[in-house]
């Protein structure tokens, strides 16, 4: 890879002047072979940072170093990306063809191995294969009610709340946000039996790369491949089923990697996403405000979080097919590069003011783009929005547990992933999973039919003393006859309005 960038702009020539080099210790210094800035190591500590010094360096697309010094792409510009992307003629996901990887530069322990090294899966796939493994995935995903997906959203996050409304407090990242988009995927997939605490936690080692990852992931794995043959066995009408009865006849092997690479990619995304949500409106007094004010939808705190703090940073990688050019740089055949949701999303060219909300756009490149485009958005999109709406409902009166300076992140190239989010609330108590979440209280139900018994007569009101002149006889007043209880008209109801019934039946209560 030949870094070759244009002068930046407004930058001058004339003599190097030593004093406006950075101080010694300064990140500027912290640099690998050619003078390229590392993505790992010290001076990567804030990675977003770093992509603003990138970016006023090089331009849309910067040279980098990942992990044992290899030198990548870093995307940087909106437009870009989406070119990337968007163009499956000169740019793929097959890594076979990256040249540090036919070089013999990458070693098999490499950290980023696991994203770098190529599958048989319609994520690296191109071409008829892609079409093939990505239409069987698409055409199962298409099958999934939306209205159903949402009343399963809704009943779970009742369940979730429910295991710690009484208490008054809770982690909503590892009480709520690691929970919900398990069982719900784990519903989709056609597995409800295996969501459980230990799939959870299975789950999250598995992506964190501990000690014990390998052990994890192969522990969820076995639970895909035992459903694969259930439902070979047994299809029924679950996401697992229509893939394995898709006419593109997808082998075992093949619709146990669809389903991993689904329920991870789900998984993790989702999980950073809904963590995302639940921390803006916990934090922001504009969102909170305009929450509560009516004046923005929880569905439109969902897309400013994704414009804002996208599940995924970056996705690795691109590989050039040919030599081509991109945002002013000299990409050769074989260079790899970044697909970079969080900085293309701040690009100054789209986003000039960060301030500005961004309501009703959803041009981010939260989910990518072109043939690679995330085909399970709607799905993540649809637990972010329903969980977030009836938490809230349930407990209206959360609070942030601590300053907001005091939360704490673990970052990757990949993902900036909120550690925990604790909160306080009144204690609440439990309700029916199947009823409208509600911060009311819910009314012990009765046992019993109540019985119908006769009013009692209430005394009249002692009359107010006239003035003498103004007395006049009055006659005495006929017993009013005794109407039973059953028969006393009933105060009407007012039937709610289109909208809120619209509104009831999509959320699935």
């Amino acid at each position: 890879m030949t870094p070759e960038h244009p002068t930046p702009t407004g930058a001058t020539t004339g003599p190097h002047d030593l004093a406006l080099d950075p101080p010694a210790g300064c990140p500027a210094h912290v640099r690998g072979p050619g003078g390229l800035a590392r993505l790992y190591g010290p001076g990567a500590e804030d990675l977003n940072e770093l992509y603003e010094r990138l970016r006023e360096e090089h331009g849309p697309v910067a040279p980098v170093l990942i992990h044992d010094d290899l030198p990548m792409w870093m995307v940087l510009g909106h437009a870009e990306n989406l070119r990337m992307v968007r163009t499956p003629s000169q740019f793929t996901k097959d890594s076979r063809i990256w040249s540090q990887m036919g070089d013999g530069k990458v070693r098999p322990d490499h950290p980023l191995m696991p994203h770098i090294a190529w599958q048989p899966i319609c994520a690296h796939a191109e071409g008829d294969e892609h079409k093939r493994l990505r239409g069987a995935v698409t055409a199962a995903l298409a099958t999934i009610d939306d209205r159903s997906v949402r009343r399963h959203i809704n009943r779970s996050s009742q369940r979730l709340v429910n295991r710690f409304c009484e208490k008054g407090g809770a982690d909503l990242v590892g009480d709520f946000a690691e929970h919900l988009p398990m069982a719900v995927m784990c519903h989709v997939l056609g597995m409800p039996d295996e969501y459980n605490d230990t799939m959870v936690h299975a789950a999250r080692d598995a992506l964190k790369g501990t000690e014990t990852a390998v052990a994890s992931h192969e522990y969820v794995v076995g639970a895909l491949g035992r459903l694969t043959a259930r439902r070979r066995a047994e299809p029924e009408d679950d996401f697992t089923s229509h893939l394995v009865n898709h006419p593109a006849g997808l082998t075992d092997d093949e619709i146990r990697e669809h389903l991993r690479l689904v329920l991870f990619a789900a998984y993790e995304a989702t999980v950073n996403l809904l963590s995302n949500v639940l921390r803006m409106v916990l934090t922001d007094p504009r969102f909170l405000a305009q929450l509560n004010g009516g004046q923005m939808t929880v569905a439109e705190a969902v897309e400013q979080s994704l414009w804002d703090e996208p599940p995924f940073s970056t996705i690795f990688g691109y590989f050039a097919k040919q030599d081509t050019e991109l945002g002013g740089q000299r990409i050769r055949r074989g260079d790899g590069l970044f697909f970079s949701p969080a900085p293309g999303n701040v690009d100054p060219r789209v986003r000039p003011d960060l301030s500005a909300h961004m309501q009703g756009n959803r041009s981010h490149l939260a989910f990518g783009s072109g043939p690679h485009e995330c085909p399970g958005q709607d799905i993540g999109r649809a637990i972010a929005d329903v969980g977030v709406d009836a938490l809230l409902m349930r407990l209206p009166d959360i609070q942030l547990d601590c300053e907001e300076d005091e939360l704490r992140w673990t970052t990757s190239i990949a993902s900036r992933h909120l550690v925990e989010l604790p909160v306080r609330f009144e204690p609440k108590p439990q309700q029916d999973v199947k009823h409208k979440p509600s911060h009311a209280p819910v009314p012990p139900q009765r046992t019993m039919r109540p019985v119908s018994t006769p009013p009692q007569a209430t005394p009249a009101p002692a009359p107010v003393a006239e003035p003498a002149a103004a007395q006049r006889p009055t006659p005495p007043a006929s017993p009013a006859p005794s109407v039973p209880a059953a028969a006393q008209p009933a105060a009407p109801v007012r039937r709610p309005n289109a909208w809120r019934r619209f509104l009831a039946w999509w959320r699935g209560y």
